[in-house]
């Protein structure tokens, strides 16, 4: 049987296809751009496209998306149609083609507003129990396209999994204060307490989604590296996030100052993974420790994967002001 993995020229689509292939999996993936890992070029949104990929399909990989970096250079149809109509005519074609499984990546993004508590407040103790509230097309399509995978479970029968995933995308920041203030290196690795993945282990998750998605039915997981905080934590870290970073990762302050970085003063919200780890059986092998251990030692913080896959970049064109423009909103 065949799994088809969509967004096969993105990062996480060519990891995938990566990953199938060294383990002589039988694997087709499509993107609306050519690649070396692109067997099929079309749009998911063309019906007759996505049909004629179909063929012994047992496994749905769906990456394929807009993401946040398109929010200000595509139309909020673009965004519907890729996203929401796209989705769903790949669910329709997956139940018609009688698919095992359907995974779907999709993004902590859709929490969006909830992931904002006031300077006073507690950061943010993200779990799959928090509401989310979309603050950009973005959000909004993705939330709507993880309701279309319920939906399909539950008229159809078909296993359907969404992976929330955070940050795994090599490129720099999109906000130029947070440039200015770390190097990249130091802000990717700060990320690691609270919101960003590394690639690797957001390719094992989707592969134990997808041992697990008959098992399952229906879920929804946040895929992000294991952070270091306790939920006790979340009132000092806002307020002074630097020491309880060295109470649970002893040495970090050494390590950063040996090689220059600085540690964060405040934390606003952490990703939780516990309930991804606990039911799809997934054990990311990164996370903030590591990171810090493979700075010290003058490593490259990146997997082997995420090197081999590289930066994609979001848009043809360069922006002067960074990576892409950032929507005000």
């Amino acid at each position: 049987m065949t799994t088809l993995v969509t967004g096969s020229a993105g990062h996480l689509g060519e990891a995938l296809i990566r990953v199938l292939r060294e383990r002589g999996e039988n694997v087709v993936g499509i993107d609306i751009n050519a690649s070396p890992f692109t067997d099929a070029v079309g749009s998911i949104a063309d019906r007759n496209f996505v049909r004629s990929c179909f063929h012994a399909v047992s496994t749905v990989l769906h990456t394929a998306t807009l993401h946040k970096p398109h929010v200000a250079t595509h139309s909020m149809q673009d965004f519907v149609d890729t996203n929401i109509t796209g989705t769903l005519v790949l669910l329709e074609e997956a139940v018609r083609a009688n698919a095992a499984r359907f995974v779907f990546t999709s993004t902590t993004s859709v929490f969006g507003d909830a992931l904002r508590p006031p300077p006073e407040e507690p950061a943010a103790w993200v779990t799959e129990d928090v509401v989310p509230i979309p603050k950009n097309i973005y959000g909004v399509t993705k939330l709507a396209a993880e309701n279309l995978c319920q939906l399909f479970h539950r008229r159809e029968r078909l296993p359907c999994l969404v992976l929330r995933t955070s940050r795994f995308f090599p490129e720099e920041d999109d906000n130029a204060e947070r440039r200015s203030a770390f190097s990249d290196d130091n802000l990717k690795a700060n990320e690691f307490l609270h919101r960003r993945v590394e690639l690797e282990d957001v390719v094992s998750a989707h592969l134990c989604a997808a041992e697990r998605a008959q098992e399952i039915g229906f879920g929804r997981y946040i895929v992000s590296a294991t952070t270091p905080f306790l939920q006790g934590d979340v009132h000092n870290i806002r307020r002074d996030a630097a020491d309880v970073i060295e109470e649970r990762v002893p040495g970090t302050r050494a390590a950063f100052e040996k090689v220059g970085w600085q540690m964060y003063d405040s934390v606003d919200r952490i990703y939780v993974n516990a309930k991804a780890r606990r039911e799809l059986g997934w054990r990311p092998r990164n996370d903030f420790s590591n990171i810090v251990e493979a700075a010290s030692r003058g490593q490259d913080l990146k997997s082997k994967l995420a090197i081999d896959v590289g930066s994609k970049g979001y848009h043809a064109e360069v922006f002067a002001d960074g990576p892409y423009p950032v929507e005000n909103a």
